[in-house]
Order: C-alpha cells, then structure tokens, then sequence
C-alpha cells in the first residue's frame, strides 16, 4: 500500500467517466429511436451492455483507489459520503415530483375520470394483501441491512455475511413480488392518469430496489474478501444509507398511492366535507 502524503486525492485521468456519459446518452437516444417504432431495440441493448461495463470498470478503479492503494483518507472519506447524501437528497426530489403528480390528480380528480378517484370502473390493488406483505419484506430487509451494519462495526464478519445475505434474499423475493404483482394488474400503465402515476411511481422504485440489490451484492462480494473494517467501509455504508432511502420511498407509496389512493373519494365528496368541516368549526 503507498502511503499517502496529503490529506486528499487526486485522481488519475481515467477515460470511464467520458465513456460513461457517452453511453448514457447512447441509451437514451436509442430508446426514444425504439419507442417510435425506429430500432428493434438491438441497438439500446448494445448501448445499455455498454454503459454498465463502462460503469463497472469505473467503479473497480474506485475500489482499488480506496482499498489498495490507500487513497481514501478521513477527509477523502468524508467527501464521499457527502457526495452519497447530496445524491439520496437528488433522489428525493425526483420522487417528489411523481407524488405530487398523484396527489395533483388524486385530490382535485378531474372530469374526465368521472370526478372521482380511483377512476370508476378501475379495479385496484387490496392495500392488506400483496402490497403490506412487500411493506413487511422491505421493512425486515431495512433491519437486516442496519443488523451487518452492526456486526461489522463491532468486527463480527461472519455476522455481517449473514445479515447481508438475508438482505440480499429478502430484496430479491421483493422485486419477485412487485413482478408478479405488476402481471396480476387489472390495469396497465396507459389506463389513464391513475395508470400512469402509479406504474412510474412504483416502477422507478422497483427499479432503486434493483440498484440497491446490485449495491449490496457488491458489498457481500468486497466483504468476503476483507475490503471492509471497523473504520473503513464506506462502500457499505453508502449502500445501507442508500437502502434504507428505499424503505422510506415505499412506506409513503404504500399509505399513499396504495392505501389512501384506493379508497374512492369524489370532488363532490371533498366540496361537501369541507363544508360540513366549515359549519362546525
């Protein structure tokens, strides 16, 4: 390990960010091309296969940076997990925004839905059914993760492995859930407004749930080959911060889109509950 001389770290020139951004690009250019019927969609898998393995080599430069080569100092640490949060906050607002399309359209439903919501004629989801079970996988996966978070800050790596693992099988049995859930829908994503704020907002979720599986695994493989100690482990730390961001995202879609979304309340409903609230106050 070569022994750092400053508090900070400066980088190498590294073509993967360039080549990563390329790719991006690459991929959206070429889903637009495949949702307008141009490509057959050979072309956004190419470019998909390539950005991840552009990211990959990335992100294997980083890890070998910080674990052997000694780069990741405190002050390099403490920038890192600034970055992460300032991330997750970059996170949060792009879930504000499907929330506030929902409760835009779910609070003041518009005519041509039938002033009322859930649309008339929508058969929804039973919020005490498929959705609370996923709640409760999610919330124990929250525990799991925060349990190896523990067990490695107490140096108990067989601990760690195992409360990863079951973090690892519960995301996993989630997303397997969320999948056959999606299958079973009496509605699709073009079934007008109430179609399209659920299936993007529970789909872009479902989507970080895959990401943070991702995170995590790399976490278990890193953690088995002793990457992570008691004070150096920031891998990790980002990726419980990241998944427990998941876990909060889904607790407000479950009260919200799935259970007090369900429940049919017409305009009419809100003008007369508002007045029966104004005469008693």
């Amino acid at each position: 390990m070569t022994k750092q001389k400053h508090l900070f770290h400066l980088v190498d020139y590294s073509p993967w960010p360039l080549l990563t951004s390329l790719g991006a690009f690459l991929c959206a250019l070429n889903a637009v091309a495949y949702f307008h019927q141009i490509s057959n969609g050979i072309d956004l898998l190419f470019s998909l296969i390539f950005t991840i393995g552009t990211m990959s080599i990335w992100w294997r430069d980083v890890i070998r940076e910080g674990t052997f080569q000694g780069h990741h100092t405190t002050k390099v640490q403490k920038g890192l997990k600034l970055g992460m949060i300032l991330f997750i906050i970059s996170e949060v607002m792009f879930f504000f925004a499907f929330f506030w399309a929902f409760f835009h359209s779910s609070l003041a439903p518009a005519i041509e839905i039938g002033s009322i919501w859930p649309p008339r004629e929508l058969e929804v989801f039973n919020p005490w059914e498929v959705p609370l079970l996923n709640t409760l996988i999610l919330l124990f996966s929250g525990a799991s993760v925060t349990w190896a978070h523990h067990a490695l800050l107490l140096e108990n790596r067989g601990e760690f492995l195992k409360a990863l693992i079951l973090t690892i099988v519960l995301a996993v049995i989630f997303t397997m859930i969320q999948g056959y859930e999606y299958v079973e829908a009496a509605f699709r994503i073009s079934d007008g407004i109430y179609g399209s704020t659920f299936y993007m907002a529970t789909g872009f979720h479902g989507f970080h749930v895959i990401v943070g599986t991702i995170f995590l695994s790399v976490c278990l493989v890193r953690g088995y080959y002793f990457h992570f100690t008691r004070t150096h482990h920031v891998g990790f730390e980002a990726a419980a911060w990241y998944w427990h961001f998941v876990d909060v995202v889904w607790l407000f879609l479950f009260v919200s889109v799935y259970w007090w979304g369900n429940y049919s309340v017409s305009i009419f409903d809100y003008y007369m509950l508002t007045g029966v609230l104004l005469n008693i106050s």
